[in-house]
């Protein structure tokens, strides 16, 4: 049913570009990883969707964890303290497992830590040309995003600041597909 649909929606994509000679361009597929999909993946997630949303830009991005609590799955409520502000609510956002299908989907896997990337790379060893540290794509340098789950409010700040800084740079830096 699911391969129908696809095949459904490419049809009616093909047709529109073809009738209105708008050529389809296809979308740069990111994803964000951290270990819960609770805080710093699921915010960076959120800020870049506004960042797509602000510049009309081409590209999809979910979020995944790479040690999903399945009896932890709601946003971590300093992100959501901090999103809101933006006009961001990701109250309705429920964590997700990091799988094949995320390597499949994904052109771009940035990850929080190193340990996501050795953890990710460990299971899936084909993504290795897709897996960056996010700070690594977005400014160069090899700089950890901090777990603020269990931390103080001024701690989520902090990493809060950090995203919101880098997720602007990362997405700035993306490939335009055609």
């Amino acid at each position: 049913m699911l391969k129908i649909c696809f095949k459904l929606l490419n049809a009616v994509v093909l047709f529109v570009a073809m009738t209105t000679g708008v050529h389809a361009v296809t979308a740069t597929k990111i994803a964000f990883v951290d270990s819960g999909n609770t805080g710093r993946s699921m915010t960076s997630a959120a800020l870049a969707q506004r960042w797509i949303s602000e510049h009309q830009a081409n590209v999809v991005v979910i979020s995944r964890a790479v040690n999903l609590n399945p009896y932890n799955v709601t946003p971590e409520p300093d992100f959501v303290r901090l999103l809101k502000p933006l006009g961001i609510d990701v109250s309705a956002h429920r964590a997700a497992q990091f799988d094949k299908g995320v390597v499949n989907f994904s052109d771009l896997i940035f990850v929080m830590t190193a340990a996501h990337r050795d953890r990710i790379l460990a299971d899936f060893p084909e993504a290795k040309a897709k897996v960056y540290l996010l700070s690594e794509y977005a400014t160069n340098t090899q700089v950890e995003i901090q777990d603020a789950y269990g931390k103080d409010s001024a701690f989520y700040d902090e990493v809060f600041k950090q995203l919101n800084e880098l997720i602007p740079l990362l997405m700035q830096k993306l490939p335009q597909k055609k």
